[in-house]
């Protein structure tokens, strides 16, 4: 073995220097319920919790608005002031559903429920109509009407005169009707590219909006606002009809909206267009993340100051007082001015093992850490990142019997970074004979760029580890071949990049491809390494390679970014997906990285493919566990 392949003396980690502290909550994965095949384990970027709250329109007086509280959000208000129509996930965390309630917070009424995500409801102002954002149909986000009366849904968006090109984002949101109720505003971005963030380098994908508007009959369509390069959100009426009002932010600034080393630097303004001749004004100039626009009355216009130390409510032109209030998100103004509703939410971390809302009548859903893994032996590795160490922790299946094995802090890294989730050791890796856990230990995801990263593996016992690689690259996420004797694993940098294998009895390493690829997951019958390719300049796919080289197939075309690809136990594929595009618009989420990803399925040909979750939020990281594992 070459001096830079030479590994690390071994380092004793001892059980003293470990120490409980580090150790996660009690995490309990209970045996699934009668009936049920297992669970699966699934992680979820997104708030934790989200309450509705009500109060003066100064700001005075606030007060929670439901009797009951649960997970709910998005709240509008009827015309005559008397109901309150919101999204609530009391029905199983993740599961979009619609109710409402009287003005004072008491009877809670479901509205709509089921495994489509449903959202941002709003009555019509005879209130015998609810126009809302569903994804029941063809998964993506559409405009739909239900006549409260006779109990009829109507899409009104995935006609051929509205739909746009089925390969590209098309998703509709944020429904408004007018004054009159002959017609309802929306955004959407039909018809719009997939996008990269950093002028399409990055990985996360933008948004550009346009404004439109429709009968309730699914006639008329026809735009009203857009401005190329940039993206026009939330629309609403002014009381008399004239004028739509929304918030205008460029396609780039949509990703910094919801990252948080962002979202008090990105700027937008608050415009409004003359419905009939298109006529533009300007309402706002200046610094600061300008969104959730609304007519207060005849002559103001409220909006929500997102981010920054100014966060909170402002009006244009300044007939009531800013109201400074951090995590204050989506307010709604009561027809009379009086009052406004607003949600606040939270990202105290989910406890391991939390139920999820499950998608799926043969599983239960439970929400873990990020890269759970599962030995041939059935014991359980995670990455421990949500309590900001992002060291390997191993367990059994039901929670039981943990150990730190592998402690990030002490290892030459920054603990600013390692708090933060951007350095630690990542995605573990079993080895067959449950002897080893292999992981990336350095700096990740922007962090790459100005960090490197080696290959270490850790005995599963916590007692000794060493490093694989040299740290001359960010070298990270390994997988074992299935005797056990190599490893492959992803490098990136200014010189090399792609896929590599190193024998673990020579220390020789061979190059397995040079493209742009990550993520490498091996093949429990060693015959393929699954992997992320990035395919175009805006686009990532799930592939498939022997491992000698030959072989190469791209199982996945949908233009959207498809990766975070594992082998499940039964030769499929689970896999990432935005293949049904944003089910929100972008600049309103929170602390996410591609706020539209969902889980699927597929057979390890490509075929088959099938969406295991359908939430609006960020799922992905999923891991089987079978009842016969979890009572071992």
């Amino acid at each position: 073995m070459d001096n830079g392949m030479k590994r690390r003396s071994f380092l004793a980690a001892g059980a003293a220097a470990v120490g409980t502290a580090l150790l996660p909550q009690p995490f309990a994965v209970a045996a699934a319920g009668s009936g049920k095949k297992g669970v699966m384990l699934i992680n979820r970027i997104g708030p934790s919790t989200s309450d509705l709250y009500i109060s003066n329109a100064d700001g005075t007086n606030e007060r929670k608005l439901l009797a009951t509280p649960g997970f709910d959000y998005h709240a509008s208000v009827s015309a005559d002031g008397r109901t309150v129509v919101f999204t609530s996930e009391r029905t199983g965390d993740g599961n979009s559903c619609l109710y409402r309630a009287r003005i004072d917070g008491t009877n809670i009424q479901p509205l709509l429920t089921g495994p489509a995500m449903d959202d941002s409801a709003v009555l019509s102002p005879d209130g015998g109509k609810l126009a809302f954002v569903s994804t029941r149909g063809d998964r993506k986000a559409h405009i739909w009407v239900y006549d409260l009366r006779a109990g009829k849904l109507k899409c009104l968006t995935s006609s051929a005169a509205v739909a746009g090109d089925p390969a590209l984002p098309d998703g509709h949101f944020r429904p408004a009707w007018s004054p009159d109720g002959q017609w309802i505003a929306f955004s959407s971005d039909r018809n719009t590219p997939w996008r990269g963030h950093n002028d399409g380098k990055g990985w996360e994908h933008t948004q550009e909006l346009s404004v439109y508007v429709i009968r309730p009959d699914g006639s008329g369509f026809r735009q009203v606002a857009a401005k190329e390069g940039y993206c026009l959100g939330s629309p609403k009426w002014s009381p008399d009809g004239r004028r739509i009002v929304f918030y205008e932010i460029t396609t780039e600034g949509t990703w910094g909206a919801h990252r948080p080393e962002y979202i008090g630097k990105v700027e937008s303004q608050i415009v409004s267009v003359d419905f009939v001749t298109g006529d533009r004004v300007e309402h706002t100039s200046g610094p600061g993340l300008k969104v959730s626009p609304q007519y207060v009355n005849a002559t103001e216009i409220g909006y929500l100051v997102k981010g920054g130390a100014d966060e909170g409510l402002a009006y244009v032109s300044g007939t009531l007082p800013v109201v400074k209030r951090p995590w204050l998100r989506s307010p709604v103004w009561t027809p009379d001015g009086q009052s406004v509703i607003y949600q606040k939410v939270g990202f105290t971390v989910r406890p391991l093992d939390k139920p999820v809302y499950s998608w799926d009548s043969d599983w239960e859903y439970r929400f873990c850490d990020v890269f759970p893994v599962l030995s041939r032996q059935g014991r359980l590795a995670i990455t421990d990142k949500q309590l900001g160490h992002s060291s390997i922790v191993t367990m059994r299946p039901d929670g039981s019997d943990q150990r730190l094995v592998f402690d990030s802090f002490g290892k030459g890294l920054d603990p600013v970074m390692v708090a933060k989730g951007l350095a630690g050791a990542f995605r573990p890796a079993w080895s067959p004979d449950g002897a080893w856990i292999a992981f990336g230990l350095g700096g990740w995801f922007q962090e790459r760029a100005n960090h490197t990263a080696v290959i270490a593996r850790v005995r599963s016992d916590g007692s000794a580890w060493e490093t694989l690689t040299d740290g001359t690259t960010n070298a990270g996420f390994p997988s074992y071949s299935a005797d056990g004797n190599e490893i492959v694993y992803r490098v990136w940098g200014e010189q090399a990049k792609g896929l590599r294998i190193l024998n673990l009895t020579t220390g020789a390493t061979r190059v397995l491809t040079t493209e742009y690829d990550n993520l490498p997951d091996w093949s429990p019958d060693g015959r393929l390494i699954l992997f992320t390719r990035k395919t175009s300049a805006t686009n990532f796919d799930v592939c498939t390679i022997r491992p000698d080289g030959t072989g190469l197939r791209v199982l996945t075309t949908s233009g959207s970014n498809d990766g975070h690809a594992v082998w499940n136990p039964d030769g499929r594929i689970l896999y990432n997906s935005g293949e049904y595009g944003f089910r929100q618009e972008a600049a309103l989420y929170d602390n996410t990285f591609q706020p539209y990803g969902q889980i699927f399925i597929m057979n390890a040909d490509g075929s088959g493919k099938r969406m295991l979750t359908d939430s609006q939020w960020e799922d992905s990281m999923p891991l089987y566990l079978p009842n016969s594992v979890l009572s071992q």
